[in-house]
């Protein structure tokens, strides 16, 4: 008999899970995770910025949850001594329609509380900080920084174990039933587990999960992949950290750019193509089942209708080299074809609900003893110890 199962072993899951053990010892709780290791999905396919929290509209909680969990995940690394670096980013203005859009950016991020954000107004000024970028205007953010984001996840799953949690790998959610007695019993494809409270982390999955709980989901996880590549070593002096575009603000993609990695190497990249399976990483990897899902939800389809022409765009980028090259050089015009070496990729899920909106804040849905966490993209892994404080919160309230 548990006091809590939380379903999915990714960052958000796991930081739910560390919350509420250290709010209360006592409860016992229990982590179920589909994937023999933990963190397997967006977490372990993140590119492990530590996002400000410059670009979210203020008082939404990806606002909120960014600024505070940015703050307890610095304090987090500084005491599990977990190697991060806070080493700032310039986001910059190519042409002079992008020049509104910037000076948005600089007003959320103060209303934000960010501070000591510095206006570029110049090639010039850009170039003191990235020497080999090109723009009309620009903002420094000193906030930002890297790191590597499984290390921290298998740190949260590690310090959960310590408190004496359980993790079951290796199990995929099958079923879930109300009892008579009101407890709620899971099945698994290995386990049966009775708890009193369930809470659905399951990121990829969790509008599926959530449905066998007989929750009410208006929305479906539409999974967008990012494809990066990889600057070759000789030419990774053209990036000194880490360098933005400004976002299109009627997309929830921040546009191709440049990120140095904790561990080392430069990342260029990633765009945002209809991912052909939830967990879709290449372009092979296809499940008609779920490809015809997306395709056929009406919510897609209002969101195909209205950014057809970005989306062909970000398709033509995916298939070919020299559009990415193309992109890559309005903010690094030095960089060539040759220069990129094929890198990894991420699959975001995307909430959409049926009238055809991109969900931009996180969503998060209570049920009498089950919370959904429904949307939770970028910045989840900055925020995760603040969503899992969220959680963590409304599950000691509901539980009394």
């Amino acid at each position: 008999m548990y006091s809590v199962v939380i379903v999915g072993g990714g960052i958000v899951g796991l930081a739910s899970a560390l919350r509420l053990k250290e709010a209360n010892p006592k409860l016992k709780i229990a982590i179920i995770e589909k994937e023999k290791t933990l963190a397997s999905h967006q977490t372990g396919h993140n590119s492990g910025v530590i996002h400000s929290g410059l670009y979210y509209k203020p008082g939404s909680y990806k606002a909120k949850n960014c600024i505070s969990g940015y703050h307890s995940l610095v304090k987090f690394c500084e005491e599990e001594e977990i190697n991060y670096e806070i080493c700032g980013k310039v986001v910059v203005a190519t042409n002079e329609s992008q020049l509104g859009p910037l000076e948005t950016l600089h007003e959320r991020g103060n209303a934000n509380g960010l501070t000591g954000l510095k206006k570029l107004n110049s090639k010039e000024a850009i170039q003191e900080y990235e020497p080999h970028v090109n723009g009309i205007a620009g903002i420094f953010v000193p906030q930002t920084g890297i790191i590597d984001y499984l290390e921290v996840a298998n740190k949260y799953a590690e310090k959960f174990r310590h408190f004496g949690g359980e993790i079951f790998t290796d199990n995929k959610i099958v079923k879930v039933s109300k009892r008579t007695d009101k407890l709620l019993q899971i099945e698994t494809t290995n386990e049966t587990l009775i708890t009193h409270f369930l809470i659905n982390c399951a990121g990829l999955y969790s509008d599926k999960v959530a449905k066998t709980t007989q929750t009410k989901v208006d929305y479906k996880i539409i999974p967008f992949r990012g494809e990066y590549f990889k600057l070759k070593p000789e030419k990774e002096h053209l990036v000194k950290n880490l360098i933005y575009p400004v976002p299109d603000p009627n997309f929830p993609f921040l546009g191709v750019h440049f990120t140095r990695m904790i561990h080392g190497g430069i990342e260029a990249g990633p765009n945002a193509v209809l991912a052909y399976r939830r967990e879709g990483y290449t372009k092979t990897a296809i499940h008609l089942g779920e490809f015809f899902e997306s395709l056929f939800y009406p919510g897609f389809r209002k969101v195909a209708a209205k950014y057809w022409k970005t989306g062909m765009g970000e398709l033509y980028r995916s298939y070919s080299k020299s559009a990415f090259t193309k992109a890559l050089q309005e903010l690094i015009p030095e960089v060539e074809k040759k220069d990129l070496v094929a890198g990894g990729a991420g699959v975001r899920a995307q909430a959409c609900d049926r009238t055809g909106g991109l969900l931009d804040d996180f969503l998060v849905l209570e049920n009498e003893n089950i919370i959904n966490v429904g949307n939770a993209p970028s910045p989840a892994a900055t925020s995760s110890l603040a969503i899992g404080q969220q959680v963590a919160d409304l599950t000691l309230e509901k539980l009394g």
